[in-house]
């Protein structure tokens, strides 16, 4: 049942579910406003708007004979107010004694009839009984002949006009839909975001934790095709490496048994030979280790001063009486992971110190990147190798001689390393000559 539940749950149910949502929640907002302004708002008797509308009805009423102010009274009623005349309080239907004002205070009561009211009153709707349907707004008043004028609008005002109270409903319409809209969105962006966020971080952390699966039954299914990929690769990385570790240890002792045997080789030119043969093979194994170590070796991200860092590099090869030059601010605060940064610088600089000394380093950034450049003044490389030298075991020097061409790996652990933080180093022939290695970094690394 859990399972047929989450079949349902796709992007379009969520989208449809919020429409719906937001539809109700207006019409709810909008209840709520009609109530608060129509029933437990109670406005003063001069913002409700009947003074104004009484004003020219009791002019006429006043100065029309007694016979006709009933008749009179009718006609001047409108959508808006209804009046009333009656010789008699009690036939007005009244609660009880009212508020009475002065109408001296009231500057538009002053202006009504041009004989001064003997007694005017007015209403409030909580004056009627609860569910009294009589329960109104109204302003009855004494005329001087000791009859009455009642004046009732036929609803509850609000103290509003009909404009300002549609634009309030247009508004509560508008921030309902927005509510809704913005809570829906975040329910499915939350879990893309995550699930965007995870694949980033397994691309430069191989023992990432699977992603945790939620949202619509589309992102699950998606989520859970990751989390199987993941697991496949953590898995042929580990086996690769426990594969790598055996090679090595069974390759170290025939090696050993070589360089024992060699000993008992008295041509000294062939035991030469030998013993660098078996020099360089071992060279190899150590370099091939340390450079599948480092794929799935993953450092603490950290701020730190990516130009102090560069400085201590140069500082170090002038240590061993090589001159490397430096180009850049002074200090420039990065987040990423020192060690694997030094040492991709580390094996730039020595490519040009061994190729193509003296290396020029060159710090700068914008508002998005960093960069770094590290160039000699060689004779570069061919055009179509510039890619093939991050080839694992490529060398454009063919000797095999790894006391002038390495073993291959110094470049492609040098871009594997950028590239966990999230960079690309890429390799290009200077306009002036020479090789130009550029790494770029993101200001903020994920």
């Amino acid at each position: 049942m859990i399972r047929l539940g989450l079949q349902h749950d796709g992007i379009s149910r969520r989208i449809a579910l919020t429409i719906i949502a937001a539809m109700l929640i207006s019409v709810a907002l909008n209840i709520l406003f009609v109530q608060v302004a129509g029933v437990w708002a109670r406005p003063p008797l001069e913002k409700t708007g009947l003074l104004e509308q009484i004003n020219v009805a009791a002019r006429v009423l006043e100065a029309a004979p007694v016979s006709q102010r009933a008749q009179l009274a009718e006609a001047a009623s409108s959508p808006m107010l209804h009046v009333q005349w009656s010789a008699q309080r009690d036939a007005l239907g009244l609660p009880g004694p009212g508020e009475e004002i002065n109408p001296q205070t009231v500057p538009m009561l002053s202006q009504l009839p041009a004989n001064t009211p003997l007694r005017i009153e007015t209403f409030q709707p909580d004056h009627w009984p609860a569910g009294d349907p009589n329960a109104h707004y109204k302003l009855v008043m004494q005329l001087a002949d000791h009859s009455w004028l009642a004046f009732t609008p036929p609803y509850r005002s609000w103290g509003l006009s009909s404009g300002m109270r549609f634009t309030i409903i247009g508004l509560l319409a508008l921030v309902a839909a927005l509510l809704v809209a913005w809570i829906g969105t975040r329910q499915l962006a939350g879990p893309l975001q995550r699930f965007a966020r995870a694949a980033r971080r397994f691309g430069s952390d191989l023992r990432a934790p699977p992603i945790r699966v939620e949202g619509p039954h589309e992102l699950r299914q998606a989520i859970t095709a990751f989390n199987t990929m993941q697991a496949q690769i953590q898995h042929f990385v580990a086996e690769r490496t426990q594969m790598l570790a055996a090679i090595s240890h069974d390759l170290r002792a025939p090696l050993t048994r070589m360089r024992l045997r060699g000993e008992f080789i008295e041509d000294a030119e062939q035991q030469r030979k030998l013993f660098r043969d078996v020099d360089e093979m071992q060279s190899m194994i150590n370099a091939a280790l340390s450079f599948f170590r480092d794929e799935t070796r993953l450092e603490t991200t950290t701020p730190f001063d990516l130009a102090e860092l560069l400085h201590t590099l140069v500082d170090d090869y002038r240590d061993q009486q090589i001159a490397v030059g430096f180009e850049g601010p002074a200090n420039l605060v990065y987040l990423g992971r020192p060690l694997g940064l030094k040492r991709a610088v580390t094996n730039l600089i020595d490519n040009a110190v061994k190729y193509a000394q003296p290396p020029t380093i060159r710090l700068s950034s914008n508002a998005h990147s960093l960069f770094i450049e590290v160039r000699d003044h060689g004779p570069g490389i061919p055009e179509a190798a510039l890619e093939e030298v991050f080839v694992p075991f490529f060398r454009l020097e063919s000797s095999r001689n790894r006391n002038t061409g390495g073993v291959g790996l110094g470049l492609p652990s040098a871009r594997t390393a950028i590239r966990e933080q999230g960079g690309e180093l890429t390799l290009r022939n200077a306009p002036g000559g020479g090789l130009l290695a550029c790494i770029e970094l993101p200001r903020v690394s994920k």
